[in-house]
């Protein structure tokens, strides 16, 4: 890997792509418009995506899925210079909860050198767990959940009554959350948040000890670029959930039935990610208004040297909106 791409910390660069996203979305918070969210999101991200000197593709994007007219698959992003790369991009990773105002949306952007990077194809659905450091170890997500618990428990010596679970409320999870109950564990219920729910459970100042469920493909292409490094670690296995999901992912020549880890679906260390809060969360603070600054929470990943950065920024509005045309 050249120096170039090793020596510079990209994910500096990514936060202020994540932060034009955040806070163009967060002016629809709570009007539910999501369209409107996302699309304001999109606009302002590939206006502060075209000043970087990189080489990016489009591997994870608004996609098929979401009939997106930007940030599609090929897509080329950045300035056409500098180091190549994969780029998975989530403007609003929540626009539900942004629309209705529910917490956790979050802003998010992951990179890794070109040719790194899972594609997914038309898989939109994976099953996934996901926990830190301490209990990387002991996940398998063909156990069945009990085991996991149990062995979640011991990794971190608590009683398994002490163990929080971070699962989607979904109907499709109805039973794993009642035998996450009956296993004695705390079940942590969200109505959005597939990779806020990622990072939780590998982030040290989060009491979520365990994610696990099935959520968004792209979503988990997406978390692996912020966990690599961690020390976490989040197997994934497809999940369709449809005839016509199944069949696609089968005539792609796609395994559904493998198990892949962070390093399938990120092969380098050398991977960034970057998310900024859109709404009030458990990780990061939603945009706050504070006269005259909007006010952002951040973070970044490294993957090479597992650092986590957690920046607050202050944006002067009226200068801001002068310079980029953000109506924040």
């Amino acid at each position: 890997m050249s120096s170039h791409l090793t020596d510079k910390n990209i994910a500096l660069d990514l936060v202020r792509v994540t932060e034009a996203g955040a806070l163009a979305a967060a002016r629809f918070f709570g009007r539910g418009d999501k369209n409107g969210a996302d699309g304001a999101a999109v606009n302002a991200m590939a206006q502060a995506f075209a000043s970087l000197n990189i080489k990016g593709t489009v591997v994870i994007g608004e996609g098929e899925k979401d009939k997106a007219p930007m940030f599609y698959h090929g897509q080329e992003v950045g300035t056409g210079s500098g180091v190549a790369f994969d780029i998975a991009i989530d403007p609003v990773e929540g626009t539900n909860a942004v629309a209705f105002g529910r917490q956790n949306a979050l802003a998010v952007v992951g990179i890794s050198p070109r040719g790194t990077m899972f594609n997914p194809g038309k898989s939109f659905y994976c099953k996934k767990i996901c926990a830190g450091a301490e209990a990387a170890q002991v996940l398998d997500i063909d156990a069945p959940i009990e085991d996991t618990l149990q062995k979640v428990a011991l990794a971190l010596g608590k009683d398994i009554r002490d163990v929080n679970v971070f699962v989607l409320d979904k109907p499709r999870h109805n039973e794993l959350i009642e035998r996450i109950r009956l296993a004695g564990a705390r079940v942590h219920l969200h109505s959005d948040g597939d990779v806020a729910g990622s990072l939780m459970a590998v982030d040290p100042r989060s009491p979520i000890d365990l994610m696990v469920g099935t959520g968004g493909t792209p979503e988990g292409i997406i978390s692996a670029c912020a966990i690599k490094g961690s020390g976490g670690q989040m197997l994934t296995k497809l999940d369709p959930q449809s005839e016509g999901e199944y069949k696609a992912i089968i005539d792609q020549g796609i395994d559904v039935n493998m198990v892949r880890s962070i390093d399938d679906l990120i092969t380098s260390d050398e991977c960034y990610f970057a998310a900024t809060g859109i709404s009030e969360g458990e990780i990061l603070r939603g945009v706050q208004y504070e006269g005259l600054y909007a006010v952002t929470s951040s973070l970044t990943t490294r993957g090479r040297t597992g650092t986590i950065r957690y920046i607050e920024a202050w944006h002067n509005r009226a200068k801001l909106a002068r310079m980029s045309g953000l109506d924040i």
